[in-house]
């Protein structure tokens, strides 16, 4: 099959040559002396030109679109042809059985099913170009997330996705049963990066993460994607926000390099990363949009929707930033490994970096003391019993350290406009779906 195979966005590198292109049927257009075939391949479109009198006209009329070919023909420049180049005089084989046309037309230029339709039937309508797009640049994101803290001396790290005890509170977690013993999946591996900054001092991770929180919204999922980093010997959370800011403008920059195509089709806009983000301590942002915003958050202890699309706006405004670091979070409304600030105590060493006014990565400075862990817990009246695993790495020396987490999805949505998350998640789970 791969036999002198050439791919459709290498065609013009072969003018007057003989070659096969290979992949699936996008579209045909029959006229009455010509028929054209524009066959797909991973890298893009390839014409195909039959005059009437050829066997393989009458062979190719009736083929579905989505039908695996294979055509061989001899390659000549057309301007007007994708990627400027198109085979004449070829002849067809199947590969393969007919296909069965998909919901909806893929090779019209703009996506004309609703999302359920989408969604039901993905294996199919992802092939769609502008859908696909947002798939490529979430994947040239995690290259460029992995490649940036690769260059800073970051260790890749897997953990485990099955956890005896939840990570972030006792509510919100999916319950399994393991083996007869209760056991969870993981809210985020934010116990074991913190351990292993014990051993590599600078961890990263890429994974799933699961929240049994019952949201029906455009930016909520049961399961998404996280980008982790845990780093240690640190000052404080300013240490992680100028980390997080070169994360985010590697991010873009991959995204730019790797994925220039899928941006154009995807029409994604791409962030100019500033030389610092702004920041706004969470108190400050309260009393902002008191004063500004026309109703009043104070008293509440922690950022709404519409707070964020506000301060998001008002960073365009203000600094000609669409990115926003909202720092100081009430230490009531973060996780107990929160480090607070020594010198506002109800008040942390925490931050949300909000993108386009959504928040995007939640960040801090973590606890690193055995004692404080204690404390911290019967604060809240937590027994420590069921975190004893993972706060015997306190017991061990560990420097101040922090991280964030990067929800991967949410960044691939806000870069393409997207309405709903679900747009550009591979096969997303929610309160109503579990299959495909």
């Amino acid at each position: 099959m791969t036999q002198n195979r050439v791919l459709a966005a290498g065609l013009s590198q072969h003018v007057g040559e003989q070659v096969a292109v290979a992949g699936w049927l996008h579209r045909k257009r029959q006229l009455k002396s010509v028929t054209f075939l524009i066959v797909r391949d991973r890298t893009g479109l390839a014409q195909v030109v039959l005059t009437s009198h050829q066997a393989a006209a009458a062979r190719a009329g009736d083929l579905p679109d989505e039908t695996v070919i294979r055509v061989t023909g001899l390659v000549k420049a057309n301007a007007q042809a994708p990627g400027g180049a198109e085979i004449t005089d070829p002849s067809l084989t199947l590969v393969g059985e007919p296909a069965e046309p998909p919901p909806f037309d893929l090779y019209r230029p703009v996506v004309t099913a609703a999302l359920p339709t989408v969604l039901d039937h993905s294996p199919a309508t992802l092939r769609h170009p502008v859908l696909r797009a947002g798939l490529e640049i979430s994947a040239a994101s995690v290259a460029g997330f992995r490649a940036t803290l690769d260059a800073l001396d970051f260790t890749e790290i897997h953990t485990p996705k099955i956890v005896q005890s939840a990570t972030e509170s006792g509510a919100n977690v999916f319950a399994i049963d393991y083996f007869g013993q209760q056991a969870y999946l993981a809210q985020s591996p934010q116990f074991y990066k913190q351990a292993m900054v014990g051993v590599f001092e600078r961890v990263y991770e890429t994974g799933p993460v699961f929240r049994a929180e019952p949201h029906d919204t455009a930016r909520h999922l049961a399961q998404y994607t996280s980008l982790d980093a845990e780093f240690g010997f640190i000052t404080d959370d300013h240490d992680v926000m100028a980390m997080l800011r070169e994360v985010i403008a590697g991010m873009t920059a991959a995204v730019r390099a790797r994925a220039y195509d899928a941006v154009r089709r995807a029409a994604a806009k791409l962030p100019d990363v500033p030389a610092q983000i702004p920041e706004l301590h969470f108190a400050d942002a309260q009393e902002l949009i008191a004063a500004q915003a026309g109703w009043d958050p104070r008293g509440e202890p922690d950022l709404s929707p519409a707070d964020e699309r506000w301060l998001g706006d008002w960073a365009v405004r203000e600094h000609g930033s669409e990115l926003l670091f909202v720092t100081g979070f009430p230490m009531v409304k973060r996780p107990f490994y929160t480090h607070p600030d020594p010198d506002k105590p109800a008040y942390s060493r925490s931050f949300d970096l909000l993108f386009r006014g959504m928040e995007l990565v939640t960040g801090g400075q973590r606890l690193h003391n055995h004692a404080d862990y204690l404390a911290a817990l019967a604060a809240r009246g937590e027994d420590p019993a069921p975190y004893a695993g993972y706060l015997q790495v306190f017991r061990h020396g560990m420097p101040p350290h922090g991280g964030f987490a990067i929800g991967l999805e949410r960044w691939t949505a806000r870069l393409t406009g997207a309405a709903n998350i679900r747009e550009v998640t591979l096969f997303p789970r929610d309160l109503h779906r579990l299959a495909p």
